[in-house]
């Protein structure tokens, strides 16, 4: 169970959000994972966090790797699976917002929260959502790769909140990071480069990103078209709380059922 925990938070995957997740209370998910095996889950439980995770058996915890990739893909799991365009988005009250966490912890969450909040006043304006939306992707992207911690701190010296020589992170890589970022924004503010002279490291770039868009779509179809087969074979029109976990498990075997010629 010490894999799953750390799996889960290297997902981002919160108690609260695991909870609404498999449809339970945030205490009924702490004496889940206090179980020393995934087998003592209850059934349509252990189904549910397997599909989650993409895995079909709790074996095979430790033979996942969270990446960038892994991810996107659960998050696309947990899109494709639970969207429904129709249903009110449930935001948190304070008290679940704010459990469990340490007074300093609560003031930076607070200040946050207000200034998105007074960023998000005119609802027309998409360039603050989608600069939300970046930062969102960005904290998650944090989990598997944390040396981007040391851009945020790169941010903060630069803009005068925080002293030039102060390292809370690895002062090493800390070091090295911010020295390769200040030569990059030198060079970017100085004008000394060109679209012409970067096209073919763009290209470069762009070709990553649509191979792994390109995957993305492929693994989104797939899961789509599991969904669309579990809910015809067990009769059902959509996936609802109720029958959410059989539908996992159906969709477990059609994914698991072998092609033969």
């Amino acid at each position: 169970m010490e894999r799953l925990n750390e799996i889960l938070y290297e997902l981002g995957i919160t108690k609260v959000k695991l909870a609404k997740i498999l449809g339970v209370s945030r205490q009924m998910i702490y004496n889940y994972l206090e179980l020393d095996d995934l087998n003592k889950w209850p059934k349509d439980k252990k189904v549910l966090i397997l599909n989650l995770l993409g895995i079909k058996a709790p074996d095979e915890l430790n033979e996942i790797k969270v990446d960038t990739d892994y991810i996107m893909g659960v998050e696309e799991r947990i899109n494709t699976l639970f969207a429904d365009d129709n249903k009110v988005v449930q935001i948190p009250n304070d008290a679940v917002l704010f459990a469990g966490i340490g007074k300093k912890q609560k003031e930076v969450m607070s200040d946050i929260i207000e200034f998105m909040r007074e960023k998000f006043d005119d609802n027309n304006d998409m360039e603050t959502y989608n600069s939300f939306l970046y930062f969102y992707h960005f904290l998650q992207t944090m989990q598997v790769s944390p040396e981007l911690k040391y851009m945020l701190a790169y941010v903060s010296k630069a803009a005068g909140f925080t002293k030039s020589k102060e390292f809370v992170f690895d002062e090493d890589e800390q070091f090295i990071f911010e020295s390769i970022m200040f030569s990059a924004m030198t060079l970017y503010n100085s004008g000394g480069t060109s679209k012409s002279k970067l096209a073919e490291s763009h290209r470069r770039f762009v070709n990553q990103i649509e191979q792994k868009r390109e995957e993305k779509m492929s693994r989104t179809l797939e899961l789509n078209s599991a969904k669309i087969q579990a809910l015809r074979e067990l009769g059902y029109n959509e996936i609802t709380e109720k029958n959410a976990a059989e539908v996992f498990e159906k969709m477990a075997e059609i994914q698991s059922r072998k092609v033969t010629v």
